[in-house]
């Protein structure tokens, strides 16, 4: 199980998608979850991407239903289907830490009576400099992250924000999204990233 979590417009949707087109590549079933129950466009974004992978998603049936329902009915999907990953999107809405904290941790905990939490990604525009470092230090704080997802490292962000990330998280950047196209989300490589950044 991934969850995807992450401030609203950092691209959180539309890499669970393409995340989602990874795994299909990888020969692996996916299912996807509309927990950011929220924004009605969110669920319907992501069935957009499911649709394009041919790969089925859980949504609530109506706006503001509860994500942790939405997420326990996909983990329990996920289950009897037997599917390899189930990717779950989540609402960004930065009210306050406490009510982000009690939403995501209910996810999660709602989800590991069924199956475990495998990976929990942060998802940060890399062209927000210190104030997405702000946020995601939130984000970090409520609900344990495993890695980050770095988008829009396309262009003109030197993606000094990767060793930013690393230093202050203190986890891994996982998969960098460089740009809009559905295949433009790759693993992290350091290597080359380093070169790039001295070139």
């Amino acid at each position: 199980v991934i969850m995807m979590v992450g401030v609203n417009g950092t691209g959180k949707t539309t890499t669970a998608g393409k995340l989602a087109r990874l795994f299909v590549a990888q020969k692996q079933s996916v299912m996807m979850a509309a927990a950011d129950t929220f924004r009605a466009a969110a669920a319907d974004q992501l069935e957009t991407w499911a649709s394009e992978v041919n790969v089925p998603v859980v949504r609530a049936d109506k706006d503001g239903a509860d994500p942790a329902s939405v997420a326990f009915t996909a983990a329990q999907k996920a289950k009897e289907n037997k599917t390899d990953v189930l990717i779950i999107d989540t609402a960004g809405r930065l009210q306050n830490k406490a009510n982000l904290m009690d939403e995501l941790g209910k996810i999660r905990r709602v989800v590991e009576k069924t199956m475990p939490v495998d990976e929990v990604l942060l998802v940060l525009d890399a062209t927000t400099g210190q104030n997405g470092m702000a946020q995601a230090k939130i984000f970090a704080e409520a609900i344990g992250i495993t890695g980050v997802v770095l988008t829009k490292l396309d262009g003109s962000a030197k993606g000094g924000i990767v060793v930013a990330v690393q230093k202050e998280l203190g986890v891994p950047v996982k998969l960098v999204g460089l740009g809009e196209g559905p295949d433009d989300l790759i693993q992290f490589d350091p290597q080359s990233f380093v070169e790039g950044l001295l070139a």
